[in-house]
């Protein structure tokens, strides 16, 4: 039928839904293509006071057995040396899980200085302010958090490198895009990465009942989706990894990323 030919009342009431469907289609650009803020990070003080934990003689001796460990290198020619500075890390968000206005993708977990030891082992040691003051809280083996920082870099510069801890997947986000850093996240979001929006239902769908507070936090089940050894410290680990978990790393969706990541590391370093 000729629009023209359609009764007034009709026509009046198509232009009315039209201007609805249009001024909710608006509406829900600027929230759907929003880019969220960038997360806060370390000042220089901190950088400063974390490179300095990471150096100290305790921790080198620390190192020392780590890299000896299982017979790699003898514990005095291992010769850790701290490599670089302090680097912020990054971890999906709580608060952008849970659809908290203006939250950020990810928020600052730890500070990362890289261990290399004589004979090219790699690891990195994770500090983070306590009551007592910057300390190591955690070593793990391997480079992944000074790698994917700059493999970050150079895909989206300007952007934040994160982790999404309970799959071991790495991204970087800017603007309102999310681009896949590893093979975990091009599983979890595709080869060319997706919108920002995308990401949120995602990992809404995938965590929003884990949340700190929720009945699956209430229930002590912060291990998550790790298998049960996930749970049990690496034994050459810095002295202690709680007050990561009671300071920075508090309440990370809870599902245990420290001791999930130790695993991993472990049996990525034993590949060939």
């Amino acid at each position: 039928m000729d629009p023209m030919t359609v009764p007034a009342p009709k026509r009046l009431r198509a232009a009315a839904l039209g201007a609805a469907v249009v001024a909710a289609l608006l509406g829900l650009a600027p929230q759907a293509a929003a880019a969220a803020p960038a997360p806060p990070s370390a000042d220089a003080g901190s950088r400063a006071a974390a490179h300095r934990a990471a150096a100290a003689p305790a921790s080198l001796a620390t190192l020392s057995r780590f890299f000896a460990r299982e017979g790699r290198v003898s514990l005095a020619a291992a010769r850790p040396r701290i490599d670089g500075a302090a680097l912020p890390v990054h971890y999906l968000s709580p608060e952008f899980v849970a659809g908290k206005a203006g939250a950020p993708v990810a928020r600052l977990e730890f500070l990362a200085s890289k261990a290399v030891s004589a004979d090219g082992q790699t690891a990195a040691l994770w500090t983070a302010k306590t009551p007592a003051g910057w300390q190591v809280v955690n070593i793990a083996a391997g480079d992944d958090e000074f790698r994917y920082t700059a493999r970050g870099a150079r895909k989206l510069p300007g952007g934040t490198v994160f982790r999404e801890p309970q799959i071991d997947a790495w991204y970087v986000a800017g603007g309102t895009r999310v681009l896949p850093l590893d093979e975990d996240a091009v599983r979890a979001v595709g080869a060319r990465g997706t919108t920002l929006a995308a990401y949120r239902t995602r990992v809404a769908k995938a965590y929003g009942d884990k949340l700190p507070g929720s009945a699956y936090a209430k229930a002590g089940k912060a291990g998550g989706y790790a298998p049960a050894a996930a749970t049990a410290a690496p034994a050459a680990a810095a002295p202690s990894a709680a007050p990561l978990a009671a300071g920075a790393a508090a309440g990370a969706l809870a599902l245990g990323a420290l001791g999930t990541l130790a695993v991993r590391r472990r049996r990525a370093a034993a590949r060939p």
